[in-house]
């Protein structure tokens, strides 16, 4: 492998750890169940995606032929995820989990108008 071919890969395993870092931190550090949902569904599925695509990357430089097994992991990844989280907002929708103060979109109440 070259020179820039590495640097390009090692920029991605970077990218992928911190994003990966991130939504973990994310994860145990954010309000409510809401927010604690979409951090992981962001950024730790952007920072696996480079992760696989690097792997993916490597392996095939290495060995000559293209890796599947890491383009197939990438893309259930990134079909399951948004389907995962949209089930478990919805769930806590329906079972109306409290939401932290001051994370909401909502006007104020007088603000709002009501239809009859």
């Amino acid at each position: 492998m070259n020179g820039f071919m590495e640097l390009i890969l090692s920029a991605l395993v970077l990218i992928g750890a911190l994003l990966v870092l991130l939504g973990s931190i994310g994860l145990v550090k954010l309000p409510d169940f809401y927010t604690r949902l979409h951090a992981p569904t962001k950024a730790t599925t952007l920072g696996l995606g480079c992760l696989l695509i690097a792997s993916m990357v490597i392996h095939t430089a290495a060995t000559g032929s293209l890796s599947v097994h890491e383009l197939l992991i990438t893309v259930f990844l990134f079909i399951t995820a948004p389907i995962t989280a949209h089930m478990l907002a919805k769930s806590a929708l329906h079972l109306e989990l409290d939401i932290a103060k001051g994370t909401t979109n909502r006007c104020p109440e007088d603000v709002v108008k009501k239809s009859v």
